[in-house]
């Protein structure tokens, strides 16, 4: 319970850092609907080439399937890798811009491709076991997705911030986070936690308005809808801000510009091995 009452100041510090740059919350929001139009432009061809879900899987088909996993897991990442560069840029004394963010995922944009692949890789693998698997796979991959997100957790900042390639990326991340994988899962959890009880009223509005029907319930569920895009948009930049604070403390032992009491970033971290993997 302590570490995730740790883990909501953490997010009320990102928010913090959100609130002097609002407009950041236009990247998650842009990179969402980067991403429906993507899925919808694979979906027609895919069911196409397929012949439907009942028929079984092609070649055409599970090439389709690779290339729009690979192609929305890149649109996430490059997205992602923007509001970083934003984050590192507030933390660091400047006052960032959805330009000058753009710019900073842009400058990395080739070696987000590997890393992006690897993601898509991962999840194919990971929901191909689920699929086969039944209630078994579902633990199974519940576990090792979670494993693979504490271990990866720094790869993005690693990748913006120090330019590496994701292969030294994924290492370094894996040893920053090898000893405190509680305390990160922690942090997770308790982001997670957070979009949850966010999003009880939109459940809420969306129930009410299937139940009442007609014009007026439309209406509610619209106002669901619009409200569980808002949290999703927020938890986003606040996850990468929280990203970017991590690393900060991780490397090098604080978190500058003063929005994170660097107290409870220790008590979210832990402080065994900081300042071990100094590089910049």
């Amino acid at each position: 319970m302590i570490r995730l009452r740790n883990s909501m100041a953490l997010a009320r510090s990102s928010w913090e850092v959100l609130k002097a740059d609002k407009e950041l919350l236009l990247l998650p929001l842009i990179s969402g609907i980067a991403s429906l139009a993507v899925a919808a432009t694979f979906i027609v061809p895919l069911f196409a080439a397929g012949g439907g879900p009942s028929d079984g899987m092609s070649g055409a088909s599970i090439l389709l399937l690779i290339v729009m996993y690979f192609v929305l897991a890149y649109i996430t990442i490059f997205f992602n890798a923007a509001l970083i560069s934003a984050a590192h840029e507030r933390l660091e004394g400047g006052d960032p811009t959805i330009g000058s963010a753009l710019r900073g995922a842009a400058g990395r944009a080739g070696k987000i491709v590997p890393w992006a692949l690897l993601s898509a890789v991962v999840s194919m693998i990971l929901r191909a076991i689920e699929e086969r698997a039944g209630f078994l796979g579902q633990i199974v991959t519940a576990i090792a997705g979670m494993a693979w997100a504490v271990v990866t957790f720094l790869v993005l900042p690693i990748i913006v911030i120090e330019g590496l390639g994701t292969g030294r990326a994924v290492k370094k991340s894996g040893s920053l986070l090898r000893e405190t994988w509680g305390e990160n899962l922690a942090a997770q959890i308790g982001f997670g936690l957070l979009g949850f009880l966010l999003l009880l009223p939109a459940l809420a509005l969306l129930a009410a308005g299937i139940a009442a029907g007609g014009a007026a319930g439309g209406a509610v569920i619209g106002l669901g809808v619009l409200w569980g895009i808002v949290v999703a948009v927020v938890i986003a930049a606040l996850s990468a801000i929280y990203q970017t604070a991590l690393y900060h403390f991780a490397v090098d032992g604080r978190v500058p510009s003063g929005y994170f009491d660097n107290n409870a970033m220790k008590a979210a971290f832990g402080a065994r091995r900081i300042g071990r993997f100094r590089s910049r």
